[in-house]
């Protein structure tokens, strides 16, 4: 898993939110679904070279809102436990 700084960009202002996990490493021009649930469009990808990533995130993702009118934005509401995972790997014991 990658540890990575999401700062979002408005306007002329870039705003950070907060440092998420992320298994795959987004590229630009991907789509992301934030942890609070709204899809960003990536807009660049930084990585730091030489970094210890124990210290922290290791990468800044610049990212925007979804258009509303994306297709990525009727993803919202999924049950990612339901919609997403594979219930033979996640059985409880």
């Amino acid at each position: 898993m990658y540890k990575v700084l999401i700062v979002l960009h408005e306007g002329d202002e870039y705003i950070r939110m907060n440092k998420v996990y992320v298994e795959n490493m987004p590229v630009a021009g991907q789509y992301i679904i934030h942890s609070d649930g709204l899809a960003y469009y990536v807009e660049e990808v930084t990585s730091f070279v030489g970094y210890v990533s124990s210290k922290g995130a290791t990468t800044i993702l610049v990212v925007h809102p979804a258009p509303k009118d994306s297709a990525v934005n009727h993803l919202y509401g999924m049950d990612i436990e339901k919609d997403l995972d594979d219930p033979e790997y996640n059985k409880r014991n």
